[in-house]
């Protein structure tokens, strides 16, 4: 089969398309035939070998990257029903990695079987992003009173938070970067869209909000985008953290917090997922959504043979949704 490997930690370049054998399902395993590969952020930090604020141990070389695959099984392993080949599936591979190529094996406790409706490319968005917007969500449940903001509106979990948001009757600001970016973000059902690399960002941010505080932000950009989104919370407003792709968390001092009455809250971390039931029943209520229409993931779609060029691009952020490889195209 066709992979994406490396062999040493280094930019996008280091990527290469190679012929690799066929990964053999074990015992309680399958072997899904892949249509669709997610790319997640976290990849490029395993590629690049910085572990600067990564909580996870780098790993060991060369390996396939990639945690998120959609597919039709192919073969199965000892102790696994026959029935399973030719079933339409989507696994989060956990830390096992092996994603970027053209099949993948995973345990079938781990594998959820797709109806006919739902596509890989969608699928493959919500097994991982899907479920971490609900965390999201249920750290920060948005109502019909709200007046929210959502900077990275045009990523994959900001897509899906303004649907979220808007579903649940709220008033909805979202923050993308580049005037297509907020275009997108506009047509997604946003009531605001705002360009925060225009000079004036601010300015239009206030005019989008019309005289209103926001009273809940969903931040996983931090930075002078996060601050600044976080002054426009009213008093008792909320602020949900998951994340600071800006490369530093949102400044906060104890004295913002409690002379304005805020609750700030991490959206993150195995307390909340167990509470939630689980990763299983997050993918599960994930996928729910998504066979039901009530969230829709935004794809952005490369060829397997890209790799190189998405990873570029997602770093640089000239991605819009949930960057997605596809092994046949």
């Amino acid at each position: 089969m066709r992979a994406i490997r490396h062999h040493e930690f280094g930019g996008p370049e280091v990527l290469r398309l190679e012929e690799v054998p066929d990964p053999e399902p074990g015992p309680g395993a399958v072997r899904i035939a892949v249509r669709a590969a997610g790319v997640h952020l976290l990849d490029t930090k395993f590629r690049s070998g910085h572990r600067e604020g990564m909580p996870y141990a780098l790993p060991e070389l060369p390996m396939i990257p990639g945690r998120e695959v959609a597919g039709v099984v192919d073969a199965v392993g000892e102790g696994v029903e026959e029935s399973w080949i030719g079933v339409r599936a989507v696994a989060h591979l956990g830390f096992a990695s092996g994603g970027y190529a053209e099949k993948a094996v995973r345990e079938v406790e781990s594998v959820h079987a797709l109806p006919d409706a739902v596509g890989f490319e969608e699928a493959v968005a919500m097994i991982g992003t899907g479920r971490t917007t609900l965390m999201v969500l249920e750290a920060g449940p948005p109502g019909a009173d709200d007046v929210v903001i959502v900077p990275a509106a045009a990523g994959g979990i900001g897509t899906l938070l303004v649907q979220a948001a808007k579903r649940a009757g709220a008033f909805v600001v979202g923050l993308a970067g580049g005037g297509a970016k907020a275009a997108q973000v506009a047509a997604n059902g946003a009531d605001a869209a705002v360009d925060y690399r225009s000079e004036d960002w601010t300015e239009r941010l206030d005019a989008a909000l019309g005289g209103r505080e926001a009273t809940l932000l969903y931040d996983s950009v931090g930075g002078a985008v996060g601050r600044a989104a976080f002054e426009r919370l009213g008093f008792g407003g909320r602020m949900v953290v998951f994340g600071w792709s800006s490369g530093g968390a949102t400044e906060l001092t104890l004295e913002d917090i409690v002379e304005r009455g805020l609750t700030v809250t991490s959206a993150l971390g195995p307390k909340l997922v167990a509470r939630l039931g689980g990763l299983r029943a997050l993918e599960e209520r994930s996928l729910a959504e998504l066979s039901a229409g009530n969230l829709i993931p935004a794809v952005h779609p490369f060829a397997l043979a890209e790799a190189a060029r998405a990873h570029r691009a997602l770093e640089e952020r000239g991605t819009a949704g949930k960057v997605v490889l596809i092994p046949t195209a």
